[in-house]
């Protein structure tokens, strides 16, 4: 189904303010127009102006009942409301039809994370060849940084300092953060350095070039990254599907391991409200469950 013009200008103009009003990037603003369209296409024969909030919950209710889970119907909700927010502000609108929704509640799922054996076997990587030795400094600084996928191809060769041993980040909403950066990282990246390639192309500031580029000196795109880590976790005798996410939940669940310190984990990440982080002290009681189980004395389950 199409959307129609009007709803279609609405839209482009809501995208317009989140990118140069809010500087929200350019995936983010791909995935409201996505839920957006979605909105439309629901509202069928209706214009947005006529929508209710008995719409909006039918709306809910059919994509509940076809499987989409409370999560990806809350952030539906939020994307629609903040829509509707907009239009009340820039277009006349006079009631936004999303207030006082909710979506149902789902159990809370657990980012899955590497054990620190399974992460360490994974950056292992002794070949010497420009992909190895490049995909070996990518792992080694997700694991080292927990950086996000946008965050590590967006890196540029500036916002490496080895002197200080820390990267310089930016993340979501275009918010900057330094993160620290491991011993093992710098070697691996500076190793890369030595060999990465150049684009013959590039005119600009060097301090802007992009630190991971493939052969022609091109900066990698977020699919290049995904499909080289899944198959280094094959090489490697990882068996389990690995994505770069997992390299960031394997960095914060180790760290919370051995410090405790959970606002230290959230600043690193680049989290804004701690309720993000927090949920890296349910995979960390895990760990502490398994340490319990094995050592105390009492915890010994009875066999006989």
């Amino acid at each position: 189904m199409s959307v129609d013009s009007s709803a279609e200008n609405l839209i482009a103009k809501y995208l317009e303010f989140l990118s140069f009003e809010r500087r929200l990037s350019p995936l983010t603003c791909k995935n409201y127009a996505r839920d957006l369209t979605q909105l439309v296409q629901l509202s069928d024969q209706l214009n947005l102006n006529e929508l209710q909030n008995t719409h909006i919950r039918r709306f809910v209710a059919g994509l509940h009942g076809k499987g989409l889970g409370g999560k990806s119907i809350a952030r539906l909700l939020s994307c629609w409301r903040g829509f509707f927010n907009f239009l009340i502000q820039q277009q006349g609108y006079v009631q936004n039809p999303v207030l006082g929704l909710r979506a149902p509640k789902s159990g809370q799922t657990l980012p899955h994370a590497l054990s620190i054996e399974q992460t360490i076997k994974l950056v292992d990587i002794k070949e010497d060849d420009l992909l190895s030795v490049r995909d070996h400094a990518i792992l080694e600084l997700f694991y080292s940084s927990g950086l996000r996928l946008s965050e590590l191809v967006n890196l540029n060769i500036g916002a490496l300092d080895f002197t200080e041993g820390t990267i310089t980040v930016t993340g979501k909403g275009n918010k900057t953060r330094i993160v620290p950066l491991g011993e093992f990282a710098i070697k691996a990246i500076q190793q890369w350095l030595s060999m990465r390639p150049e684009d013959s192309t590039f005119d600009g500031n060097p301090q802007d070039k992009a630190v991971f580029v493939g052969k022609q000196g091109k900066r990698l795109t977020p699919r290049n990254v995904q499909y080289r880590i899944k198959e280094w976790a094959i090489k490697q005798g990882i068996h389990t599907s690995v994505h770069p996410h997992m390299l960031r939940h394997s960095f914060a669940s180790h760290v919370l391991q051995s410090s405790g310190d959970l606002r230290a984990v959230q600043e690193m990440l680049g989290h804004a409200n701690i309720s993000t982080t927090q949920v890296y002290t349910h995979l960390d009681f895990q760990h502490l469950s398994k340490v319990y189980d094995n050592a105390h004395p009492r915890a010994k389950k009875d066999v006989s």
